[in-house]
């Protein structure tokens, strides 16, 4: 897109019911980042100690950001992304619906996973990383969703889904090197 604003705007513009190429990034990029993110955050905990709320915590990322991420890819916003309900599209309303299910849940995963992990010496270092992206992630939901209309909306978002993700890659690199 060529007047596109990594600042200013949401992630999901950038595959949005107007957009060129959108239907290629729905189902070459988000629905299988989607399945790839559930599978994923289905099998770790098989390589973590054996516990409730880690478990709870991947799979808790597994519903809600790995099916969000298929949804949001399946139902793409209208143009613009609106995140007001007027003459929205269906589509619209999944789209919203998803991606605020999964940023709701998002950082009540990760510290759920951080708390878990506390209590096992070996994974002290994934529990502190887990705790402060859990913090930091909903400190920026917190803000994102108080003013979703932010001119730095782009932003905010992009710093909750690298939070996601720098759990991924934690967890990753946790799981390879205790195994």
């Amino acid at each position: 897109m060529e007047d596109y604003s990594v600042i200013s705007q949401y992630l999901s513009e950038s595959f949005a019911s107007n957009t060129e190429y959108g239907w290629y990034l729905q189902y070459f990029g988000y629905v299988p980042s989607g399945i790839l993110i559930a599978a994923f955050c289905v099998f770790a905990p098989k390589y973590l100690p054996n516990l409730k709320l880690i478990k709870a915590g991947f799979f808790g990322l597994a519903i809600f950001n790995g099916l969000g991420t298929i949804l949001v890819g399946l139902f793409p916003c209208d143009a613009g992304c609106p995140t007001k309900m007027i003459h929205s599209s269906t589509a619209q309303l999944i789209h919203n619906a998803a991606a605020s299910v999964t940023y709701i849940f998002l950082p009540i995963c990760i510290l759920g996973i951080g708390l878990g992990l506390k209590k096992f010496k070996t994974h002290q270092r994934l529990s502190q990383i887990s705790m402060a992206l859990g913090i930091i992630s909903a400190i920026f939901i917190l803000v994102l969703f108080s003013n979703p209309e932010s001119g730095y909306r782009g932003i905010l978002q992009r710093v909750i889904e690298t939070s996601f993700i720098t759990l991924i890659i934690s967890s990753t690199l946790n799981i390879r090197n205790s195994n």
